[in-house]
């Protein structure tokens, strides 16, 4: 999974999060309910980078957490926990990055097609030029 409990804790503070899971009304976070949505989560991810990107990642790109946390954050939400326009926003924005992940507009910025880290490039550009080709001695006086 790409997110832990203590991650949505941390995000989204324990009195959400007892919001999103506790359907006993217990007062207290349920974990079985909350690795269903983090599991959830996991898998909505996997659907979009498994064609970019052998699975499982050989390590987790710090974004992923926070995609993580707000996917389950909306799976969570629904006919008993109201979803929010912000919950839905935040749903819609990790949806948008992860279309861009496979569409390979945007790169998970770490590994390669192959899941391999990626080597980091030197910085700068070399520009190399030929020979001037269409010059009036090159071409005799023509061309102009």
């Amino acid at each position: 999974m790409y997110a832990t409990r203590d991650d949505m804790v941390t995000r989204f503070g324990e009195r959400e999060v007892i919001a999103l899971t506790d359907l006993t009304y217990t007062g207290a976070i349920d974990d079985q309910v909350l690795a269903g949505g983090l599991s959830t989560a996991s898998d909505e991810i996997n659907g979009y980078i498994a064609g970019r990107y052998r699975l499982p990642l050989p390590k987790l790109p710090p974004i992923l957490k926070g995609l993580a946390c707000d996917i389950a954050r909306y799976r969570l939400s629904g006919t008993e926990r109201v979803c929010s326009d912000e919950i839905r926003d935040r749903y819609r924005d990790a949806i948008r990055y992860l279309e861009g992940v496979a569409a390979g507009r945007v790169s998970l910025g770490t590994f390669d097609d192959t899941g391999t880290t990626v080597p980091s490039s030197a910085t700068g550009v070399k520009f190399f030029s030929g020979r001037r080709t269409w010059a009036r001695r090159s071409t005799g006086g023509g061309g102009y």
